[in-house]
């Protein structure tokens, strides 16, 4: 199980994976997720997973309650992250917090993830911005494991916002930007051995090899920054 920030690079090392383990690999989330189906709801509910790739503090927490082994805890990635708009519309400048602040109260309508982006967004960013009033009663959580990409590429949302790694697949967005660096919240997302796993040998294998050099290049392409450099 990953959440969506890993999961461009995790698709592109399965082969990889495979030929090292011996083993094939069945992905059975590709994001965080909300309500019954969510990482942790599954996890709590005792399905069966031999790793587990999710942002650092949910991975902590995950062991402390007793769903992770402790000693395979390891950070594999830091993120970033960025803004899209529709592929053809035009392409605002949030190279400066000034011009960030005043994309975000130009803005029709604004879409943020339901994980740690988005919460950053809602709870930190247009707080610090001074324009969380004007600004929250057009933005829309997307909730269900949809990227946030998906919904500006129908025009649902004039601009989004989430991990860099999860807009760079989408399909019809463009000018996916980061946020300027004095704002910018970088992510830690870690990879950890679930207490449910059947072949705890494999699974460590895979957690160490993510977070090897022979990972970096996939983890690089996917839009994160390796641990290991």
């Amino acid at each position: 199980m990953t959440s969506g920030a890993f999961t461009a690079a995790y698709l592109e090392l399965i082969p990889r994976l495979e030929m090292l383990t011996k083993k094939k690999f069945v992905t059975a989330a590709t994001s965080i997720g909300t309500g019954e189906n969510s990482i942790p709801n599954r996890l709590r509910r005792g399905e069966p997973v031999d790793v587990v790739i999710v942002a650092d503090n949910v991975l902590v927490g995950f062991i402390k309650d007793g769903l992770i082994v402790a000693e395979s805890y390891t950070p594999v990635a830091r993120s970033s992250i960025g803004m899209a708009v529709r592929a053809g519309a035009s392409k605002p400048d949030i190279s400066t917090v000034e011009g960030l602040r005043r994309t975000l109260l130009e803005a029709k309508s604004i879409a943020y993830s339901a994980s740690v982006s988005g919460d950053y967004l809602s709870t930190e960013l247009l707080q610090r911005l001074g324009i969380a009033e004007q600004v929250l009663s057009k933005c829309r959580r997307i909730k269900g494991g949809e990227r946030v990409g998906a919904v500006v590429a129908r025009g649902e949302a004039a601009i989004g916002f989430q991990q860099m790694s999860e807009l760079l697949p989408i399909p019809g967005i463009d000018h996916i930007t980061p946020l300027p660096p004095e704002v910018q919240k970088v992510s830690v997302f870690s990879a950890g051995v679930a207490m449910s796993t059947t072949d705890s040998d494999a699974a460590h294998t895979v957690v160490r090899f993510l977070a090897s050099p022979e990972a970096a290049y996939a983890i690089t392409k996917s839009g994160l920054e390796p641990v290991s450099r």
